[in-house]
């Protein structure tokens, strides 16, 4: 290892090594409690979330993009698989999880990271609004024909979790929660659902396995949409996570490293027994606000979850279930971004708009992904009517009323080719007509079709034309795909 290389090394893992390893300490006691909840939200035994969350953490500690940053299983990535482990069962989640990691890794080496800035903050913000809504929706189950006794628990729980924080923030306060709900449900023997009731936890590392599924095009027509919904959105949690990082520690993520180390992470995770996972918004925070910034801190909130899980599996069984959904409770109100809703008054209407309609896209099809594509393409619609207004065409006419100027301004794309057709009087009998585009921009097929098709109706009213003044981007369009100078050009148009 070269000396430079070596030094590398040493800033990225070994810069910050007693913060980090508190750091790692903190998020993986708060990192437990989740990983349970959102194996249970898809599904599976507590050992498939806390498995992921073990061997995510501890792969993207290594490969990721972003040092500092906490990706685990998550609840983003749990409700895309609900129906199909009620479907099919575990080992197609497997094969999901290897499949989703692929695709990820793909789009790493594509760099299709650089097309976050894609995504505006209203869809950003609907993402995570749809996300709260998600989670809290996933516990209704929980609390639907239990003893009666959960419900003052769940109340304790959430009292616990929103008040301790004010006598201390050293000890995480949903850790306090789970120990004192589950110091009362076994002191008292309240006969009440636990997290044993929901399946064997891991009692030994994770052993490779390969997912027992039959290896045809049919199980690929299963499992590949779901692969994908999880793809995409466990990049766009990953993507949007590492950039509040990067703000909150004023350095740059590598996103498309990120992209790969994900999917690295999840294929991995997926013949070690894991569950999809992708990065963690909350955790995260607590990561950094808790003193970690190197690759040390993820590193270590895997290793000592999986340590604290080996050695005290039995006290984990005996939690009360109504302690995790208290916590996710609290996940899915600390997910829900409150201040949007101050802010439709406020913001412009289509960026609530594209807000809502993320919401909406995402609860009516319970797929993040979807959600977010109504959004892009609605951002994008409304974008591009925007930049369609910012357009107009003024004319002169000479003294003797035979020479009319025409001048441009603005953006002339498939947006603003109707407006632009309008403002010119193709009847008006003139000598000569000159079209000035010096303040526009041509940039589109459309907008080369609509100005052939105004320099040939003028010309076939017997209008000498001229188009002046255009920027060197719009000739190369105009020149590779206009037709008006060529022969038969004002037949060609017509017949189209």
């Amino acid at each position: 290892m070269s000396a430079l290389s070596f030094q590398s090394f040493k800033e990225t893992w070994f810069f910050n090594i007693r913060a980090d390893l508190l750091a790692g300490l903190v998020v993986a006691l708060a990192l437990i409690p989740e990983a349970i909840a959102f194996s249970i939200i898809a599904g599976v035994d507590p050992r498939v979330g806390l498995y992921a969350s073990f061997s995510i953490a501890v792969i993207t500690a290594i490969v990721g993009g972003r040092p500092g940053m906490i990706s685990a299983a998550t609840a983003a990535t749990a409700v895309l698989m609900v129906t199909l482990v009620r479907d099919y069962g575990l080992e197609y989640l497997l094969a999901t999880t290897v499949l989703a990691g692929l695709l990820q890794i793909a789009a790493g080496f594509l760099k299709l990271g650089q097309y976050m800035r894609f995504v505006s903050r209203s869809v950003l913000t609907g993402f995570v609004n749809a996300l709260a809504i998600l989670i809290f929706m996933a516990q209704i189950p929980e609390l639907i024909g239990v003893p009666m006794l959960t419900y003052p628990l769940v109340a304790l729980g959430l009292a616990i979790i929103y008040l301790f924080p004010m006598v201390t923030r050293a000890i995480p306060s949903p850790l306090i929660c789970i120990l004192a709900l589950s110091a009362i449900a076994i002191g008292f023997g309240l006969d009440i659902r636990t997290v044993g009731d929901m399946g064997e936890l891991p009692s030994t590392l994770p052993m490779f396995l390969l997912p027992d599924i039959p290896l045809t095009f049919e199980t690929l027509q299963i499992i590949f949409p779901y692969a994908l919904a999880v793809a995409v959105v466990g990049l766009l949690e990953s993507l949007m996570t590492a950039t509040i990082v990067d703000e909150l520690t004023d350095t740059p993520s590598d996103r498309n490293r990120e992209c790969v180390g994900q999917g690295v992470a999840n294929t991995v995770t997926g013949f070690f027994g894991g569950m999809a996972g992708c990065a963690m918004i909350g955790q995260s925070i607590i990561n950094i606000k808790s003193g970690g910034r190197g690759r040390l801190s993820t590193l270590s909130a895997g290793l000592f979850l999986m340590l604290m899980i080996l050695l005290v599996s039995d006290w984990v069984s005996r939690i009360p279930m109504a302690a995790l959904v208290a916590i996710m409770i609290m996940v899915s109100i600390g997910t829900f971004s409150w201040s949007s809703l101050k802010n439709l008054r406020v913001h412009p209407r289509s960026s609530s708009l594209v807000m809502l309609a993320t919401v909406a896209g995402v609860i009516l099809s319970h797929n993040l992904a979807i959600g977010v594509l109504i959004g892009v393409l609605l951002s994008g619609v409304f974008f591009a009517g925007k930049i369609s207004q910012i357009f107009k065409v003024t004319s002169t006419v000479s003294e003797d009323g035979r020479i009319r100027r025409y001048k441009v301004e603005g953006q002339v794309f498939f947006a603003s080719v109707e407006a632009f057709n309008a403002s010119f009087d193709l009847k008006e009998a003139l000598d000569e007509v000159i079209i000035d585009v010096s303040e526009a921009h041509i940039w589109d097929i459309s907008s080369v079709a609509a100005l052939d098709m105004i320099v040939l109706k003028f010309r076939r009213e017997g209008a000498k034309v001229e188009i002046i003044g255009l920027n060197e981007a719009s000739e190369t369009i105009v020149d590779k795909l206009a037709i008006h100078d060529k022969p038969g050009a004002l037949d060609k148009l017509m017949s189209h």
